[in-house]
């Protein structure tokens, strides 16, 4: 309420040759405000593959033989990679490869005593950090130049809308944009309020009313089994979703204020009719960063079928690690990767069962049991996301299959939990938004667009209607205390 409007204020004052400079340093304040010192780290990240780049633009205009050119360009890559991906694993997953050695060695029999190494997760590193990277791949690649401007590199990496939740913008995309610095667009910046405001509904009134319900359910699961378990699930898949795209959506919003253009980062997931669907569809700028980076580069499936389950199961269990140093997330990905392996297997076999039963794939029946089987499956997995261990996760499932308990729906048992019938009834209304919502836009309806395309004062009736019910419904809505953007900590 106060930072972004005197960025905004500042920006479009200021000389052009300047404007970086300032969005530069409102980056790193905007970063500093959480640990100011910690800001050491996305400026080694920086430097690392600033230098990167430039070394291999340098080496590209070598005079030497084109193996010797391969085997240097390779090298660069790979120190860019193993120092970032090094500092990464040194504050994300050092005391959990420590305490899962101890245990290793505790199982043959030998003692060993691992230090406990005491640091704070600085917020979004794995998001800029796969950010850079991906910077590094695509000049080795030649995809897009070394950028030779410091300070215009390094906004890159910090730009403050999604800095610390991305999407995990690519250079092609990014870059090129700062480039050059915009001109105030009126229009960007309407749609662009309209996006930030849809973000912020989704974030205040549903995903953190939703919160206080999963929250008092999951934290005392063995008190809340069978269907309060089976509610929170299903509540916590809407409650990640409108959080985590919330975010995206806001920083989308906030960047077009600029005249910056984010990559969309979600597109109606849950309306997904296959699991692989659904994750081309679920946090788009990491998924398709472990495809470009990871995937093809082991083979993809270029190297048989066998070859190509590995290497989904790889890019599953290296993107759950990505979300933490648990094994609840190297849960959550094996199982989401296993799903597609299974999938996929099972392909003809479910082709030969749709002939022989005359099904048709394009009827609204067939869709909408496909939808529902992939959103039970992925819910399925969510609960080991959002589980605080393996063994908690199993209790959860258990208590989900074994206690049979469905009038606690009925007899309003349920409203006890956090949330009373007329906050649930205000998150139905709001579920039936958000689902038709996502059809439309799956659909290639933009809904900003037909507002924007409405007489002004319709327009502005709207804008202030919308404004007090999510300041009326969210921010000072009962027992709603604003929390920390889920994806915050990954």
């Amino acid at each position: 309420m106060v930072f972004f409007p005197i960025v905004l204020l500042v920006y479009f004052v200021i000389p052009k040759k300047v404007k970086q400079l300032w969005l530069l340093a409102a980056s790193y304040y905007f970063y500093m405000c959480w640990n100011a010192k910690y800001a050491i780290l996305i400026f080694t990240s920086t430097a690392i593959t600033y230098a990167s780049g430039l070394l291999l633009e340098k080496v590209k205009k070598m005079e030497a033989d084109a193996v010797k050119k391969r085997r240097y360009k390779k090298t660069v890559v790979a120190l860019s990679f193993v120092s970032n991906l090094g500092i990464l694993c040194y504050f994300k997953y050092a005391n959990f490869i420590l305490f899962n050695l101890t245990k290793i060695f505790a199982l043959m029999h030998i003692s060993l005593s691992a230090p406990t190494v005491d640091v704070i997760l600085p917020v979004g590193i794995s998001f800029y950090t796969f950010q850079a990277l991906s910077y590094t791949m695509d000049v080795y690649r030649d995809e897009i130049y070394a950028e030779r401007n410091f300070f215009q590199y390094a906004l890159f990496v910090s730009f403050f809308p999604q800095l610390v939740a991305g999407p995990i913008e690519r250079s092609k995309n990014l870059l090129k944009q700062l480039a050059e610095p915009k001109k105030f667009d009126y229009d960007m910046a309407r749609e662009g309020f309209l996006l930030m405001l849809w973000g912020f509904f989704l974030k205040l009134v549903v995903a953190d009313r939703i919160a206080v319900f999963v929250d008092t359910v999951y934290g005392d699961y063995t008190t809340y089994g069978g269907y309060y378990l089976i509610v929170a699930t299903v509540l916590f898949a809407v409650q990640i979703y409108c959080d985590f795209s919330g975010y995206s959506t806001i920083a989308m919003g906030a960047a077009m204020f600029l005249g910056i253009r984010l990559m969309e980062n979600f597109n109606a997931p849950y309306l997904s009719r296959s699991v692989g669907e659904f994750w081309r569809n679920w946090h788009i700028s990491l998924t398709s960063w472990f495809k470009d980076y990871l995937y093809i580069p082991l083979g993809g499936s270029r190297k048989g079928t066998v070859r190509k389950y590995l290497n989904k199961m790889t890019v599953f269990l290296i993107s759950g690690l990505w979300h933490g140093a648990q094994f609840t997330y190297l849960a959550w990905g094996g199982l989401n990767g296993l799903y597609q392996v299974i999938g996929e297997a099972l392909q003809p076999v479910r082709d030969k069962a749709v002939s022989l039963l005359r099904l048709h794939r394009d009827s609204l029946g067939h869709r909408i049991a496909c939808t529902v089987m992939t959103f039970v499956l992925v819910d399925f997995s969510w609960i080991f996301f959002r589980a605080q261990s393996i063994k908690d996760a199993f209790h959860i499932i258990d208590s989900i299959f074994c206690v049979q308990n469905p009038w606690v729906i009925f007899d309003g048992s349920i409203y006890k939990c956090g949330l009373d019938i007329q906050n649930f009834r205000l998150l139905m209304v709001c579920a039936v938004i958000l689902l038709m919502a996502d059809i439309l836009k799956r659909k290639g309806i933009q809904i900003r667009q037909i507002i924007l395309k409405q007489d002004y004062w319709f327009r502005w009736l709207f804008i202030a209607i919308c404004v007090c019910a999510v300041l009326l419904f969210g921010k000072y809505g009962e027992r709603l205390d604003s929390a920390a953007f889920i994806y915050f900590q990954f």
